[in-house]
């Protein structure tokens, strides 16, 4: 995409840590002053239907939406007023001192689905394989794009998840860089992938297979587990039984069952946990070129059933507060 402007200034900037090896993004495009932070009180999300600015979408532009029988949307993309990245023709790379920087280049959009009311985990299954499509279809488009390393595909649910608008939605962000936290997963199965000869992932979904006590759903396609090493309590990975190292090349049946199982996940979660605040995310092998057939593709999903506090800070070890067996066994209760 060709930038039209001339005079390109980027909502926000890159910046590597030498040490970590880790890509921080400074919002300077929301830039506070100092004393900002001391008066800043908690967001609030904008709950009411008559505030709310995606229940009115029929007249705003769309990349891309999906309709019901009715012609009415069921799911739509739009472009997100407010991005953390933005399209350039540059990415301005700079040394300063013993640091680097970049513009925060990218694209960021909005997967919205119609109902105010209804989470994720309230929806059908035909409406969650919906949202999927729109997952896929804008990640193909976006994959192909100047300065597309990744795609990231997030949903946050509740204001302690992030979420400053109630109506439910996702968020498709691309960037130039590989994050630090799907950077150590990748390493991770390269490693094993080096030493094994084989995937990781796999050689844990058949051992959850044979074990059976942190499965929480299964259908064809996929499994629904609870991770024997859970960063939180009740936290959930919905991975593709058969070995897939690229989202974005999921067939069109497939989606079907992930639907199923996403539908399965949220749902167990709502009953359990009272309709609890959550992110989910996708974490799929970049696009930047490189080949990544050792990696496998997953959702994980992460209630807010936890708070980091000085030791997780500190340390960056998390401390969950139940085992993942009785996690998963409480879930497996909730039909």
């Amino acid at each position: 995409m060709k930038n039209k402007e001339t005079h390109y200034k980027s909502p926000s900037e890159l910046r590597f840590d030498p040490v970590s090896k880790d890509w921080i993004l400074i919002a300077t495009g929301r830039a506070k002053r100092p004393e900002m932070f001391a008066k800043e009180k908690k967001v609030k999300m904008t709950s009411s239907v008559q505030d709310c600015p995606f229940c009115n979408l029929e007249k705003e532009k769309s990349i891309l939406e999906y309709k019901d029988k009715n012609k009415n949307w069921l799911v739509k993309v739009i472009a997100n007023k407010f991005p953390a990245f933005s399209p350039s023709d540059s990415l301005n790379q700079k040394e300063v001192g013993p640091y680097k920087t970049m513009d925060g280049v990218g694209f960021a959009e909005l997967v919205i689905t119609k109902d105010h009311e209804k989470t994720l985990a309230e929806i059908p299954v035909t409406e969650i394989k919906k949202v999927l499509d729109a997952y896929q279809e804008r990640y193909l488009d976006l994959m192909n794009e100047k300065f597309v390393n990744y795609v990231s595909i997030f949903h946050n649910n509740g204001p302690t998840a992030g979420a400053s608008i109630a109506h439910p939605h996702s968020q498709i962000i691309t960037h130039p860089i590989i994050d630090p936290d799907l950077r150590r997963s990748l390493n991770g199965s390269a490693e094993y992938w080096k030493n094994k000869e084989k995937c990781i992932h796999c050689d844990m979904l058949d051992f959850e297979k044979k074990d059976g006590q942190r499965i929480v759903f299964e259908n064809k396609d996929f499994l629904v587990v609870c991770p024997f090493s859970s960063k939180i309590a009740f936290e959930i990975r919905i991975y593709p039984k058969e070995h897939q190292a690229y989202f974005e090349r999921i067939k069109d049946q497939e989606k079907e069952y992930l639907a199923e199982a996403f539908k399965e996940s949220l749902s167990r979660l709502h009953k359990a946990l009272r309709d609890p605040d959550y992110n989910f995310f996708l974490h799929s092998s970049p696009c930047d070129g490189h080949d990544y057939q050792h990696y496998h593709w997953h959702f994980e999903i992460m209630p807010k059933t936890g708070t980091w506090a000085g030791f997780e800070l500190g340390t960056g070890i998390e401390i969950s507060t139940i085992e993942p067996e009785k996690a998963a066994e409480y879930l497996r209760q909730q039909k």
